[in-house]
């Protein structure tokens, strides 16, 4: 085995700036992390960028101290902690990581086996590391939230995912085109974001720049059974009232502040919410549920019945490109998954 350095590459920010800024990300050095009992240390070869990244990037100022942020990755495990029981040295993996611990825009992490997936065969490390965090959240938000069972392709009716070409939209479209028999309704209004989420699985779509409920009613006049919301939570809740049948399902995973709950009573419309990062932040004692998860997204990828998400990689992992990724994402205009690949 290849002997780990003491010291390694990393990007981080040490105060919340605007992307625009150089200081917003910086490009420095860090001391290689070590693995604690139930640890992976993982030597990254690709990431993937989310709307999490520059959230916190934002919104959560380290006084001075550097911040590594990053939850999405897949690497090739170089040590493990004197309790894990899944990996092994030499094991090539894919994670999302857990939200209170030092990200992976670094060359090396470390990260709980209990929340780690062996990588799929078939794809590349870029193309894994689109996966895991879009994944984890359509599945859970799906089979776990929303009650659909995983091949239950008996069960009919139909789903609307919002910013269907986005990174959870198109996995919850995959999977419920894939796993279950339900119609799903998208959102977009580009023609690149129409034609991307027409490859995901979507088959009807609706414009999210116009009235939702009428552009719906035309597609399913009796009523949807399943919201799976990405974004607009609080804006469209009126509409999502309007369409969904009695006793139908709404999710969120999108930041929003308070909204008019009471318009879901009447049809006794339950609401959930899905934070992929639950299980990890509290230390359930289920946190295993998300490796399982991640070894089944990584057998679908390698049957051919899911695809990567992975549309736009910017070349290596340094502060310049990171910054260039953030901003796409803070500007809404990324398809699919942007990812990097290398230091």
């Amino acid at each position: 085995m290849t002997e780990i350095p003491t010291t390694m590459p990393a990007v981080a920010y040490r105060e919340s700036l605007p992307v625009d800024d150089a200081e917003s990300l910086v490009d420095l050095t860090l001391p290689v992390p070590r693995p604690g009992p139930r640890d992976l240390l993982v030597h990254v070869e690709a990431i993937a960028v989310n709307p999490v990244d520059y959230k916190v990037r934002q919104n959560n100022d380290p006084g001075g101290e550097p911040k590594v942020l990053g939850w999405d990755a897949a690497g090739t495990v170089v040590a493990v902690g004197d309790q894990v029981e899944a990996f092994k040295a030499g094991d090539e993996v894919f994670y999302a990581g857990a939200i209170d611990r030092p990200g992976s825009n670094a060359l090396f992490h470390t990260v709980d086996e209990r929340i780690v997936g062996h990588k799929p065969a078939t794809v590349s490390f870029a193309e894994a590391a689109a996966l895991p965090l879009t994944s984890l959240t359509a599945w859970e938000g799906l089979f776990e939230h929303l009650g659909l069972r995983d091949g239950a392709l008996e069960k009919t009716g139909t789903l609307l995912v919002t910013a269907a070409a986005g990174g959870v939209g198109a996995m919850v479209a995959q999977l419920t085109r894939a796993l279950t028999s339900l119609t799903v309704i998208g959102t977009a209004s580009r023609p690149e974001t129409i034609e991307f989420a027409r490859r995901m699985g979507v088959s009807h779509i609706v414009d999210h720049r116009e009235p939702l409920a009428p552009q719906v009613a035309e597609v399913a006049p009796g009523g949807v059974d399943f919201v799976f919301s990405t974004a607009g939570t609080d804006r469209n809740l009126a509409a999502y009232a309007d369409i969904l049948k009695p006793f139908g399902r709404l999710l969120a995973i999108d930041d929003f502040g308070p909204v008019e709950i009471g318009l879901l009573k009447s049809k006794s419309i339950s609401f959930h919410w899905e934070f992929m990062f639950t299980r990890s932040l509290h230390r359930t004692p289920d946190q295993a549920v998300q490796r399982h998860i991640l070894n089944q997204i990584a057998r679908l990828v390698d049957a051919g019945i899911l695809t990567t998400t992975a549309t736009t990689d910017l070349g290596t992992i340094n502060a310049e490109h990171l910054r260039e990724a953030h901003r796409v994402l803070e500007a809404g205009k990324a398809i699919g998954k942007i990812t990097m690949t290398g230091f």
